[in-house]
């Protein structure tokens, strides 16, 4: 596609060096004088940059007959929106007046000087070049008006401003009146006069909005003169709303190349058709009309600035729009662009900027910075974030057209909705769906930027982005402190642990035996929490499991703190002007953020530390799944016993083995071991002890008893028993609690059979199994790569395996040991029940037997 300055070849003096906005400026009373710009001035220049429109037309056939003695409306009064059209048509018809040799009569009230002069009295002046008969402050008569304009017909009177000099007549006093109050029958006395006449002709202006009103003096002669001219006068709108294209196109650009355009034309609405993009209610050709009548401008173009911005009360719809127009194509000259859009709009430039500003306020001139135009404003860092779309600037087009939405006077609709803002950003080379994620993307970095009801706006208050941010500048360490605090007491829970959320010295926690959970900020305590219970050693160090932050999910989860923070502060800030929709968007974020504070959290809280044999043990809870709402002490349960830290089940041959060196044990000084050695067996409770004892009597593997006078005393042996862990209480080995029977004399040469063997199986057999202990001595031979063993033991024994195991875990990492078992038993009887008792265990270990075969 070409450029459109290719296409639409713009006139001279919009692409000249110095493009001055005086040359949109009409004035009646300068071309009255010779002293307007040439293209006002001249009329060959002006008939060339005027495009006709029906109203004009009419007004202009309609005085041209009256001028000429035939029919048509006497008096004609120009009732058109500020800026409408009206000092253009009256220029029109003081040139065809001119070029007919009719006098031209143009009284300017906005140029007279009430106090030298008066209308009538300025009216002679331009007619007889002097002023004879109508030298006093009170209104001439009909007869005086009749006789001066049957001397000089055929005559044209124009009448422009008459409030604002009816306004400044108010201060001029006549008699017990003012001159202002002798303006109203003038004018009755005027149109008398005009309407009993040939070849005269009166054309008035008035406002068409009591807004553009200059004070109850000036309202009271509007309606004065408004009541008289109803009489006699024919309203004329110059300008209709569709031939607006029309006026644009003539007055800017001196040629549109007809082929080219529609070639453009038919490829966007194509693209915009395609994408569903077209304006609600209006048909692919109806659109496609419309832009072939207002290009190179896209239609939305003329329609906001024309009807948006021109319901403005001091907007020049006309005259405005096109002073706005000359200065974008100027500011375009030299891009490729092929169409106008309001995207192209560079809110940077001062000239366009003036435009808006004076109708806004001031205070948007800071904010199109903030948001719009400078270097570090959201929609420039839309355009930086969006690489591979950096050519098209789209965070400065998207906010460019929502600013130009945003304003309407008048008007309750402002804004534009995603539909308007992606025809507005429309371009051949770019997708339509990236305007929808840079959207998003800007919704979160610009500060003035609002929406409601699915239409974006620009506003001079602060959005919530903005409030946030400005509050969470505002939100303490000790704020953060505080959340965080009421966060962690969600997530621990206490029903497993003991818990202590931050601890400000070592003696806060208890030394006892009962697991805790110590949550820290940091680990530069640890040590001395383990150590230490205030001045004291501390004696259950393996009492305590540590729960800290992870480093590097610090920043995102204070960022998450201070959000929170500041969307509370800004919901219960009663001074805010907020609407209710605006107060239920906080109080949702609040809530949501809320749900999301746990896992927020627990992704922070995720390091677990615990006392080991040397130092201390880190381990890591790893991100929860979303939505999973389980406290921390069940999840570091389960860690711990998954890496074998924790357990709540203790196999009372372990417990014998480990435990019961000499002839006996105190219970109590094993339950204290689980607690105070760091990096030994980590029980969940006494209860996971008894049970182990308890299961070891029943079975045999130890005695129960008690010390008397130091010595051991067996009460239970292969019975139900209540351990109580009490001081004093032991366990016992079994050979303890029984008498040793007497060992019945065999047979002269008789043997006991041996065990059966499987085939490459090595019988070994320890002289002195209980005293079996495996150290770790220097070896100067060769390093052995693998082992392999395949060995018979004992039944007693069996316990040792385990300590070879730790042995060969020391130097490999990966070591498995399998054991076949075969149970035989006969010669005997044994009840059901009993035998129930020994599948349980099996159950309760993991055991899967393979073959169970009873008689």
């Amino acid at each position: 596609m070409k450029p459109f300055v290719s296409v639409a070849e713009p006139h001279d003096d919009i692409l000249g060096e110095e493009l001055t906005l005086d040359t949109f400026a009409a004035n009646l009373w300068s071309v009255h004088r010779g002293e307007a710009p040439e293209e006002y001035q001249n009329p060959d220049v002006f008939w060339e940059k005027t495009y006709t429109t029906r109203g004009l037309k009419n007004i202009m056939e309609t005085v041209k007959r009256r001028l000429e003695g035939g029919p048509g409306d006497p008096v004609i009064q120009l009732q058109t929106p500020f800026g409408g059209g009206k000092t253009h048509t009256l220029i029109s018809l003081y040139h065809m007046a001119s070029e007919m040799d009719a006098r031209v009569v143009v009284i300017a009230g906005d140029a007279l000087d009430a106090a030298e002069t008066t209308l009538w009295a300025e009216l002679e002046r331009q007619l007889r070049g002097e002023n004879r008969e109508f030298t006093n402050e009170t209104s001439p008569g009909t007869e005086k008006l009749k006789r001066l304009l049957q001397e000089t017909s055929p005559v044209l009177i124009l009448m422009d401003e008459v409030l604002v000099y009816g306004q400044k007549a108010a201060g001029v006093i006549v008699g017990d009146s003012t001159l202002s109050e002798q303006i109203g029958p003038f004018i009755q006395e005027l149109t008398e006069v005009v309407s009993s006449l040939r070849e005269v002709s009166l054309v008035v202006t008035l406002p068409s909005s009591h807004l553009e009103h200059y004070g109850e003096a000036a309202e009271r002669l509007y309606q004065q003169i408004a009541k008289v001219l109803g009489r006699t006068h024919k309203i004329i709108a110059p300008v209709e709303n569709d031939e607006i294209y029309d006026v644009i196109n003539r007055r800017l650009f001196k040629r549109i190349h007809e082929d080219e355009k529609k070639s453009i034309v038919h490829e966007i609405v194509d693209i915009a058709y395609d994408n569903g993009l077209l304006p609600e209610s209006m048909e692919k050709s109806e659109y496609r009309e419309l832009f072939l009548k207002s290009y190179p401008f896209q239609p939305e173009v003329i329609d906001v600035l024309y009807e948006r911005w021109g319901s403005f009360p001091k907007f020049q719809r006309t005259r405005g729009v096109l002073r706005l127009l000359a200065l974008v194509v100027r500011s375009l000259c030299d891009s490729t662009r092929p169409f106008i859009r309001l995207a192209d709009f560079d809110l940077s430039l001062g000239d366009i900027k003036r435009e808006f500003i004076e109708f806004t306020g001031n205070e948007f001139d800071s904010i199109i910075a903030s948001d719009i135009t400078s270097p570090d404003s959201g929609a420039v860092a839309t355009d930086d974030k969006l690489q591979s779309y950096r050519p098209y600037r789209l965070g400065t087009s998207i906010a460019t057209t929502i600013f130009l939405h945003s304003f309407a006077g008048g008007s309750e609709r402002v804004g534009a909705g995603i539909r308007e803002i992606k025809l507005s950003c429309i371009d051949p080379n770019l997708p339509v769906s990236i305007v929808t994620e840079a959207l998003e993307m800007m919704r979160k970095r610009l500060f003035y930027l609002h929406e409601r009801d699915g239409l974006y706006y620009f506003s001079s208050k602060p959005n919530l982005e903005r409030l946030i941010v400005t509050r969470k500048e505002n939100v303490s360490e000790d704020d953060i402190r505080e959340m965080e605090e009421d966060f962690i007491k969600k997530i621990v829970g206490k029903k497993k642990l003991e818990v202590h959320i931050w601890p400000g010295k070592s003696s806060d926690i208890p030394d006892t035996m009962k697991l805790k959970l110590v949550v820290l900020r940091d680990d530069s305590e640890v040590d001395e929490f383990i150590s230490n219970k205030g001045k004291h050693p501390r004696v259950y160090r393996n009492s305590l499991i540590f729960l800290l932050p992870a480093p590097d999910e610090r920043p995102a989860f204070n960022e998450f703190v201070r959000t929170q923070a500041a969307l509370k502060s800004i919901y219960n800030d009663r001074t805010l002007q907020m609407d209710e929709n605006e107060r239920k968007g906080i109080k949702h974020r609040i809530r949501e953020n809320e749900k999301d504070s746990n896992t927020r959290t627990r992704n922070l809280y995720r390091h677990v530390i615990i006392p080991a044999k040397e130092g201390t043990e880190r381990l890591d809870l790893g991100r929860p799944a979303y939505g999973v709402d389980t406290p921390v002490e069940y999840e570091i349960e389960s860690l711990l016993k998954q890496e074998d830290k924790l357990v709540d089940k203790l196999n009372h041959d372990v417990l014998a083995a480990r435990y019961l060196k000499g002839d006996y044990a105190e219970t109590a000084r094993i339950l204290e071991s689980f607690y105070s050695v760091p990096g030994e067996i980590r029980i969940t409770g006494e209860d996971v002890l008894k049970k182990a004892i308890k299961l070891g009597v029943k079975r045999g593997s130890f005695g129960l008893g008690v010390l008397v006078d130091d010595k051991p005393e067996c009460t239970f042996i292969e019975e139900d028993c209540s351990p109580s862990l009490s001081d004093g209480e032991i366990i016992i080995k079994p050979h303890l609690c029984v008498k040793e029977p007497m060992e019945e004399e065999k047979p002269a040469g008789e043997e006991a059979p041996p065990a059966p063997m499987k085939s490459a199986e090595i019988v070994e057999k320890p002289e002195e199994p209980e005293k079996m202990e495996f150290k770790q001595e220097p070896d100067k031979t060769k390093a052995i790569r693998s082992i392999s063993l395949e060995f018979r033991i004992p039944d007693q024994e069996m316990i040792q395996i385990t300590k070879i195991k730790k042995v060969l875990m020391k130097y490999f990492n990966d070591v498995q040991v399998e054991l076949d078992v075969t149970i035989r038993s006969a010669d005997g009887e044994m009840p059901e029940s009993e035998y129930r008792n020994i599948k349980d265990f099996f159950n309760e270990q993991g055991i899967r037997v393979r073959e169970d075969r009873r008689a």
